[in-house]
């Protein structure tokens, strides 16, 4: 995804400029993501404490964001604190209000944003529970108020709900898409939109289970990580039940455990009252949880966790993998150029990415095998550049590799820029020849794989002479030797 990219909008017209009121937890996940997206951010927080409290978050968003690709995000935005709103709105087209959820406070704030605004400017408040109507009480422009509600970490968590005027949605959701974000229109306003609303039963639900005496915070947590949880991260709620239908599907399964729904089973119309011994209640058993960890921490093994269950779902193509497969592709297009011909002999950048935290091994480097996955990943940008790509391989041919030998010279940690340099060696036939090598940032050699690959026809699993148009490639790559 390059910085042009980024700062265009969906008509390739307007660069976009972004603004955030209020630096707390979710205004500063929204700086996070546009600053390493590669867009410029100007800030208004009154708080002495913003910078620091902000530069905190960007620090957990640095180590965490770019492991989710495979290829490098753009370079980073700049961040402009500002001394006013007026400074910080005046030439934006997006701007963010994060400030806290009390209508007065965003109604105050939202006035003086628009007394200093463009008019055709979008302004997204991060509500979680006020409607657009609400905000836009009073306003004479209406039309550019909405809902852009995230979720935290808005840094890592792609999910976005928009609500509002038709027109200023669409323009958001153009340009949330193009930050690696899913835009989620909502049809109608409603309090508290569609997530939190599902959130709030299975919370109300939690809050009588303490009450009662039933669970304590540890175990109704256990419930959710160790459940239902691990299927709701990657199908949801409905395409989780439509499988329990087997193989009569939903209408199964719904007219099953359907009449379930009459039974007094839950308490979702009405809340325990949150006395102060419930309250010290539900306080202790979540210190007795967690409180051995620092807030740091716990972000830390949250992100890491994000990453590694997110990146899991990029193999299978589903969930939040598919968008960011296809953030990917628009990353490596921006920074690979495919359409460069090919010189045998002659190093070519394949990769340029940062190193997941979720490729450490116990001795807290790089693990062996993602040395092997990085150069793998290479010879195949070389591969789509001699057409042996996805086409090519529904076709019924590829290349198999025969033999990778790796020169493992220096360790890789989390965080860490690498990027790979491939050659080919020998194309002839269906033999072909690769020389890798991964470098850092100061060009320092980390390590070298030489890989041997032969082409296959899929169909007899048996090798044989490259098809149309990896022939020709092949045939003219030794034409330029």
């Amino acid at each position: 995804m390059s910085s042009a990219i980024n700062s265009q909008d969906a008509s390739g017209g307007m660069s976009t400029t972004f603004a955030v009121i209020g630096g707390g937890v979710i205004g500063g996940g929204w700086i996070a993501r546009f600053l390493l997206m590669g867009c410029d951010v100007n800030v208004y927080d009154p708080d002495p404490e913003a910078e620091r409290k902000i530069n905190q978050v960007l620090v957990n968003a640095r180590r965490s964001l770019p492991g989710l690709y495979e290829t490098m995000l753009p370079r980073e935005g700049v961040i402009q604190f500002c001394s006013s709103i007026a400074d910080a709105v005046s030439n934006a087209n997006w701007i963010g209000e994060s400030v806290p959820e009390r209508l007065e406070v965003k109604h105050s704030i939202i006035s003086e944003i628009q007394s200093h605004c463009q008019k055709d400017a979008i302004i997204a408040s991060s509500t979680s529970g006020f409607k657009p109507s609400e905000l836009q009480q009073g306003s004479s422009n209406p039309q550019q108020i909405i809902v852009a509600h995230p979720f935290n970490p808005v840094y890592l968590i792609p999910l976005v709900e928009l609500v509002g005027e038709a027109n200023t949605t669409s323009r958001a959701s153009a340009i949330l898409s193009q930050l690696g974000m899913h835009p989620l229109v909502v049809r109608k306003e409603i309090d508290a939109h569609i997530a939190d609303r599902l959130l709030e039963a299975v919370w109300r639900e939690a809050l009588w289970l303490v009450n009662d005496g039933i669970a304590t915070t540890t175990e109704i947590d256990d419930a959710i990580r160790y459940g239902f949880g691990l299927r709701w991260a990657q199908m949801g709620l409905f395409e989780t039940y439509r499988i329990a239908g087997g193989e009569a599907g939903m209408a199964h399964f719904i007219a099953q455990f359907g009449p379930a729904l009459k039974w007094p089973w839950t308490k979702l119309m009405d809340v325990p009252e949150l006395s102060d011994q419930l309250i010290s209640i539900i306080a202790s058993q979540s210190n007795e949880q967690s409180g051995h960890y620092t807030i740091t921490e716990l972000e830390h093994t949250r992100d890491d966790n994000l990453v590694a269950m997110m990146r899991a779902l990029k193999s299978k193509d589903w969930g939040a993998g598919n968008l960011l497969n296809r953030v990917d592709a628009d990353l490596e297009n921006a920074n690979i150029n495919l359409t460069e011909p090919l010189v045998q002999c002659n190093q070519v950048p394949t990769i340029h990415r940062v190193i997941p935290s979720s490729w450490l091994d116990y001795n807290g480097h790089m693990n062996d095998s993602h040395y092997a996955e990085v150069f793998s990943k290479a010879s195949d940008i070389i591969l789509r550049r001699l057409g042996a790509d996805a086409g090519y391989i529904a076709r019924g041919y590829s290349y198999f590799t025969v033999d990778m030998k790796i020169d493992y010279l220096d360790e890789c940690h989390a965080g860490d820029e690498i990027s790979v340099f491939t050659s080919i060696k020998l194309a002839e036939g269906k033999k072909l020849d690769l020389s890798h090598e991964m470098k850092d940032t100061s060009g320092k050699t980390l390590a070298k794989c030489a890989q041997f690959l032969l082409h296959v026809d899929l169909k007899s699993r048996k090798s044989s002479i490259p098809e149309e148009p990896v022939a020709s490639a092949v045939h003219n790559l030794n034409d330029k030797k």
